[in-house]
């Protein structure tokens, strides 16, 4: 190969080799199979187009050395052309130093794997680096990067294993407990006081939980209205279905009717939730190192990513059933565990929208009832979906209908995303 598109030497590697890329590495027969490597017919083979210069008819040199001009004119032809060879014979040398810094950070070829999927790596895209798959590329970047030349940084002794998150993940389940103990017991002002004090000792405990152990996200990854969003959906499967009937039937006309049964199967069922987390997050890891390919890995990951939800909802059933079964409850169940899931592998923003979605949704049901009330035309019409709900249903309907319409769309988001090697990275 001749021109400026040639490299100037063999290590020289930019964007112009980079184009070379999409060039066949061999030269191929006219029979169509490629050459071999050590062949020189690109030397002489002349650019498509162009004919090949006539030859000149001049007398036998007697002597059986070449000469110097033939050898001067023969060198200009061959550098090149090898060095071309050379650079496409090994485009994995060009991604390499294309995501230098990824392979220079990695711990193992895994995580080369999945930051190449995470920046759009197929494995049809790995097969334009000769290579069956993304996994088997990602050895061979691992393999062949520079690790012995810098100084390697002391080693830090491990921290023993702990599991200390088995206790932390108890925790909501025993404040939601001591508090409905209390406001069993108690009644009037000191009634209220207990609620308070339960329902802040219940958040504290949540927050506890869900930074230690599996639930615990990247530092930094939750946005701080997901918290909002969470208590807000939480107090409405306290509180909610009281309120809104008082509203319905033209109130409220003083305290309503609490329901602290499903608030503490759900604080119960943080406990197996932790543990579904970790078991679906092992066996994605270890389904990694298994798969020869992106497309395996998925078709791996999804059924193991269906068994563990089911699990965990099957657990919430049992729960529910002994402290107060309520469809809205196992709904918002759902819906907390799919959010979680996807905060912890990387996917907060789509959490977080599903939960301002569902806690605008129930607001929205509430407020559709007292604007009913302005005395205006069509107003009145506001609170048609929400009475319709309510008296085919019940007051339960709301909760039910929004929890586990965005703990759907949670779920066929988890099925695509949680499924990519990328979403199981180490932190």
């Amino acid at each position: 190969m001749r021109g400026s598109a040639a490299p100037t030497s063999p290590g020289a590697w930019d964007a112009r080799s980079e184009a070379l890329l999409g060039a066949p590495a061999l030269t191929p027969h006219a029979d169509g199979s490629p050459a071999p490597r050590g062949t020189d017919e690109s030397v002489d083979a002349s650019p498509a187009g162009i004919a090949p210069a006539p030859a000149v008819t001049s007398a036998p040199v007697p002597s059986a050395a070449p000469s110097a001009a033939s050898a001067e004119a023969q060198a200009p032809r061959t550098a090149p052309a090898s060095r071309a060879r050379r650079g496409n014979a090994d485009p994995v040398k060009v991604l390499m130093h294309r995501h230098q810094e990824l392979c220079a950070r990695a711990v193992d070829p895994l995580e080369i794997a999945a930051g190449l999927e995470a920046q759009g790596f197929t494995d049809r895209t790995a097969a334009r680096f000769r290579h069956r798959d993304v996994f088997s590329l990602a050895e061979e970047l691992y393999a062949r990067v520079p690790r012995g030349s810098a100084t390697a940084p002391p080693t830090v002794p491990a921290p023993p294993r702990s599991d200390a998150w088995v206790l932390a993940v108890l925790t909501p389940g025993a404040a939601a407990a001591l508090t409905g103990i209390g406001l069993a017991v108690t009644h009037g002002p000191l009634r209220l006081a207990v609620g308070t004090a339960g329902a802040l000792l219940l958040a504290g405990a949540l927050l506890f939980a869900v930074r230690r152990g599996p639930l615990r996200a990247p530092r930094g990854a939750t946005p701080p209205a997901a918290r909002l969003w969470t208590l807000w959906l939480l107090a409405y499967a306290v509180a909610g279905d009281g309120l809104l009937t008082q509203v319905l039937s033209g109130g409220p006309d003083g305290p309503w009717d609490l329901a602290p049964g499903p608030l503490l199967g759900l604080a119960l069922a943080v406990a197996p939730a932790a543990w579904c987390a970790r078991l679906f997050a092992n066996r994605a890891r270890r389904r990694i190192a298994d798969s020869r390919g992106l497309a395996d890995f998925a078709a791996g990951v999804r059924p193991l990513l269906l068994g563990t939800v089911t699990l965990q909802l099957l657990a919430l059933t049992v729960l529910l059933g002994l402290t107060g079964f309520s469809s809205g409850a196992l709904a918002l169940g759902a819906l907390l565990l799919f959010a979680r899931l996807l905060t912890v592998h990387g996917f907060p923003e789509t959490a977080a929208a599903a939960l301002a979605a569902a806690s605008a949704a129930e607001a929205l049901a509430l407020a559709s009832v007292f604007a009913a009330r302005v005395p205006a035309p069509g107003f009145d019409a506001l609170a048609a979906p929400v009475r319709a709900a309510v008296d085919t249903w019940g007051p339960g309907a709301v909760p039910t209908l929004v929890c586990g319409a965005a703990a759907l769309g949670l779920l066929a988001h988890a099925t695509g995303s949680l499924v990519r090697a990328s979403a199981h990275t180490t932190p």
